[in-house]
């Protein structure tokens, strides 16, 4: 039995009830609106409707102040610290009546972001995971943001990794700015390591290298607690687990799916068959937990029967709160390189027709004082995407969230296409592909073969969006 759904992932937890939240004096609290969802219709894109560019009711704005709407997609965690951050931006400027909506996490936010993008009827700032802008038709259903307005309030293109900044580029255009970057990472039970002599003599574990070596710290944790060394995300009807897994040590072959272009499938099959084997080991071996869901993955580790969890980042508030005594560090170079699958949340502007003025102006003023105070975001375990954030001392006090951070330059996305990224169904499916060779169900041969022809059917379809997609 796994944890209570308190206890799911905030970047892909249980969907939640649109709330909007008026901050600033006078006004306090949420105030609960009905669930937005979607429309059927753009399921392989994640998308789901454009028949209708309908938008949350429109609230009165204070006198004297400008209005700035936000929508995001943040629950559990990161929406109590991405509503704190909010707070605090309100107080630092009473002239900005900042009106924040959280949406359904997945298919509903994309589906209402892109409605409202496609009718111009959008809010000033919204929240999109970086992976998605591809698909999102950036110079269409987003507008470009202002450089300059940026650089005004202390935010520059060099201040950001330049894979990552780049990805948010599009026709010469800056359409998305990074917030954060969620990796893939390494969560170990400090006792169960120590007890197995994995630790070194500060109380870190040792450095992992290679495939073989990695075995071995599984064996040694699997004798410590007589049960399987490790546990990951293997099964589940929305697990996106195993496409984490495989396209991490996939990465690090220096192999990619797609081409750069996001248009021909480029899977080298040598070096994929070659990380599906070893994951099929992993668990046929007994070293992983063959059967969990992700609920199930957490209580494990948080009950301590493991010494290893391979998940995103944002599970630490739930072990830091439980009291577990564990710590973090990033995937080791299992093969070769020392990459992690990844995806980063992005600042975007929703496409307006009339976009500019003072609305304009205050949301370029969110996007860079949010970029400027996320030492707070990073409580929650994502890696602050804005350099001089990751070298705040107060950022490098946080334990052990700041114990993986440079794998910031090591970070993989999903290769670009309209249909992939987070909450794509792509991405799930791809997922359910992979979740068989660690069950046992499907040979790692049989599964490529059917990644490959999914793969095949989605670059043979149309652009949901009707060419939307292309810059303009």
């Amino acid at each position: 039995m796994g944890p209570p759904s308190s206890a799911l992932p905030t970047d892909r937890g249980a969907p939640e009830r649109a709330a909007s939240s008026r901050v600033g004096p006078g006004r306090t609290g949420l105030t609960r609106r009905g669930a937005l969802t979607g429309l059927g219709g753009l399921a392989a894109a994640g998308v789901t409707g454009l028949g209708a560019a309908g938008c949350a009711a429109p609230e009165s704005v204070a006198a004297g102040k400008v209005r700035m709407r936000y929508w995001h997609l943040f629950g559990g965690g990161d929406g109590v610290n991405m509503t704190a951050l909010v707070d605090a931006f309100a107080r630092a400027h009473p002239d900005i009546d900042i009106q924040a909506t959280q949406l359904a996490w997945g298919t509903p936010y994309y589906t209402k972001l892109a409605m409202a993008g496609a009718g111009g009827r959008a809010p000033e700032v919204g929240v999109l995971h970086m992976s998605r802008l591809v698909g999102f038709a950036p110079g269409r259903l987003l507008d470009p943001f202002d450089l300059d307005q940026l650089a005004a309030g202390g935010v520059t293109p060099e201040q950001f990794p330049t894979d990552i900044w780049q990805r948010g580029r599009s026709g010469g255009r800056q359409f998305a700015i990074p917030l954060d970057t969620h990796p893939m990472v390494l969560f170990y039970n400090t006792e169960v390591c120590k007890k197995a002599g994995l630790l070194d003599g500060s109380g870190k574990l040792r450095p992992i290298s290679g495939a073989d070596d990695f075995v071995t710290a599984l064996k040694a944790a699997k004798k410590a607690t007589g049960a399987p060394g490790c546990t990951a995300e293997t099964l589940g009807p929305d697990a996106v687990g195993p496409w984490r897994l495989f396209s991490t040590l996939y990465s690090q072959t220096g192999g990619r799916v797609l081409s750069a272009d996001g248009k021909r499938l480029v899977i080298d099959d040598a070096k994929a068959l070659k990380v599906l084997d070893y994951m099929a080991m992993l668990t046929g071996d007994g070293l992983m937990v063959r059967r969990a869901d992700y609920p199930g993955t957490v209580g494990v580790f948080n009950g301590g029967k493991t010494g290893f969890f391979l998940n995103g980042e944002w599970e630490v508030s739930t072990f830091k709160n439980s009291g577990l005594p564990f710590s973090m560090t990033r995937i080791p170079a299992l093969f070769g390189r020392p990459t992690a699958q990844a995806d980063c949340h992005s600042f975007v502007l929703p496409h307006q027709e009339d976009r500019s003025g003072k609305p304009n102006e205050a949301a370029h003023t969110f996007v860079a004082w949010m970029l400027r105070h996320s030492v707070d975001w990073a409580k929650g375990g994502h890696i602050p995407a804005y350099g001089p954030v990751r070298k705040d001392p107060a950022y490098l006090h946080l334990e052990p969230q700041s114990a993986y951070r440079s794998v910031i330059d090591d970070v993989v996305l999903d290769d670009p296409a309209w249909f992939t990224g987070s909450a794509s169904k792509a991405q799930i499916d791809l997922a359910g592909f992979f979740s068989g060779v660690l069950t046992g169900s499907r040979s790692p041969r049989n599964a490529l073969a059917e990644v490959k022809s999914h793969l095949r059917d989605l670059l043979s379809t149309p652009d949901p969006l009707g060419g939307l997609g292309a810059a303009s």
